[in-house]
């Protein structure tokens, strides 16, 4: 099954057995976490389809938090010409990386 997930400002595709890296959620690593903001629904063939408005009452996405960590360094240059104004500046986003386990539409 297929299914789209509405977390942290964004919606994600996610199947079974696939892993994604998500905003930043609170837990331990190993502990279960629960999507309940489905938007879509669906087979591997897009045959049986269900859609909701927003969301499809009583869908959950169930999976295992397997870590928490920070992405790569994105590095920021700010660039004055003539003035000698430089500034550079790097930032690292949280993520929380989720191997889903069940869809239940």
């Amino acid at each position: 099954m297929i299914a789209v997930v509405k977390t942290g400002g964004k919606q994600y595709t996610l199947s079974e057995d696939s892993t994604v890296r998500i905003e930043k959620k609170m837990g331990d690593v190993g502990t279960d976490i629960t999507f309940e903001e489905v938007l879509l629904v669906s087979d591997e063939k897009g045959t049986k389809l269900k859609v909701g408005s927003p969301f499809i009452d009583g869908a959950t996405v169930t999976g295992k938090i397997i870590k928490q960590g920070r992405a790569n360094k994105v590095k920021v240059v700010k660039y004055k010409n003539k003035i000698r104004y430089k500034r550079n500046i790097g930032h690292r986003q949280y993520f929380t990386e989720v191997k889903v386990e069940k869809i239940k539409a």
